[in-house]
């Protein structure tokens, strides 16, 4: 006679079906998780890339009332006018003013700066003439008179000769670049004295530009 079967415990059958039915998808859910999750990132951290990006929103973030704004403002043009200065004296583009970028204004500059302009000692004559004119002796007042009708007249051929040859120079060489207002910002350039002149000069006295 056949031993009698003992009766499996209900309980216990829906619990194997449970765990049967809830591995597979454990499985696959641990495994979308790892494809998602940056392999380089620890885990539970945000990715490289989030964790940059939120420093950088937080970085930039809005100021929070208009005196923030102010002074956000104020150390911005401070920057800015800093890297001016920089750039005037060594000739970085980047920074310039917008009057002195370009590859025109640039070409002005050196070739005022390879020549001797008359017109830089201007200033320093005028004051020599004024003296002049101020000693209470005939000749004298008539030596810095001529002297000043030929300073003019030195500047006036000078700065003719020198508006002629810088068109030529500019329509053979820039041909299809705006070219307004370089001549008068090379006439302008003239009249400063050449340690003076900003941006500082890139080229010497006498050499090709």
């Amino acid at each position: 006679m056949a031993p009698a079967s003992h009766p499996v415990p209900l309980g216990f059958v829906f619990r194997s079906r449970s765990k049967e039915e809830k591995a597979p998808t454990d499985k696959v859910q641990a495994d979308l998780s790892q494809q998602t999750r940056d392999p380089q990132a620890p885990k539970g951290r945000a990715t490289p890339k989030r964790a940059v990006a939120q420093s950088q929103r937080r970085s930039v973030a809005a100021p929070t009332n208009r005196k923030e704004a102010m002074k956000r403002q104020r150390e911005a043009r401070r920057v800015d006018l800093a890297k001016q200065r920089e750039a005037l004296a060594s000739g970085d583009e980047r920074y310039l003013p917008a009057r002195d970028k370009g590859p025109v204004r640039r070409f002005v500059r050196d070739f005022v700066d390879s020549r001797f302009c008359v017109a830089e000692y201007f200033l320093p004559l005028a004051v020599i003439i004024l003296v002049l004119s101020m000693i209470r002796v005939g000749n004298v007042q008539n030596i810095s008179l001529l002297l000043w009708l030929g300073v003019i007249v030195m500047i006036v051929v000078d700065s003719v000769g020198l508006v002629i040859r810088l068109k030529k120079q500019l329509k053979e060489r820039f041909p299809n670049e705006p070219k307004r207002g370089a001549v008068a910002y090379g006439l302008m350039r003239t009249l400063q004295m050449r340690r003076l002149r900003l941006p500082k000069p890139q080229v010497k006295r006498g050499e090709r530009p």
